[in-house]
């Protein structure tokens, strides 16, 4: 399993940006994908979930109307749409896969939210 996460950078407050995370190994289409973020001095944190086919997906409430996920299972690749940044929105965003009871993670993209 490979996920890799692109798409991060420096955006002022207010701005957008999109993450993408590229799958390989695994049947990507036959499973639920999920990206979190881990802001400095704490803990990883879900921002939101999007299932196998993509007709459902799941948000944080502080990400709901801001951010939006979505997939493409041809290009075995997730998105996280984010706008109206804030400061807080600043952390390090990792794509996340459970199969088989194993989480696997990307090696994350750094968002930093900043004027």
């Amino acid at each position: 399993v490979q996920l890799v996460e692109s798409g991060g950078g420096l955006v002022q407050p207010g701005g957008s940006l999109r993450l993408s995370c590229a799958a390989s190994g695994f049947s990507f289409s036959s499973y639920s994908m999920s990206w979190y973020r881990q802001a400095p001095g704490k803990e990883r944190e879900l921002v939101a979930r999007i299932i196998s086919d993509g007709s459902s997906t799941d948000y944080a409430d502080s990400m709901k109307g801001r951010f939006t996920i979505s997939r493409d299972n041809a290009k075995k690749t997730v998105y996280l749409e984010m706008n109206s940044l804030k400061a807080e929105d600043t952390a390090v965003y990792y794509c996340n896969l459970v199969r088989w009871g194993t989480n696997y993670w990307g090696k994350g993209t750094l968002v930093t939210v900043s004027v």
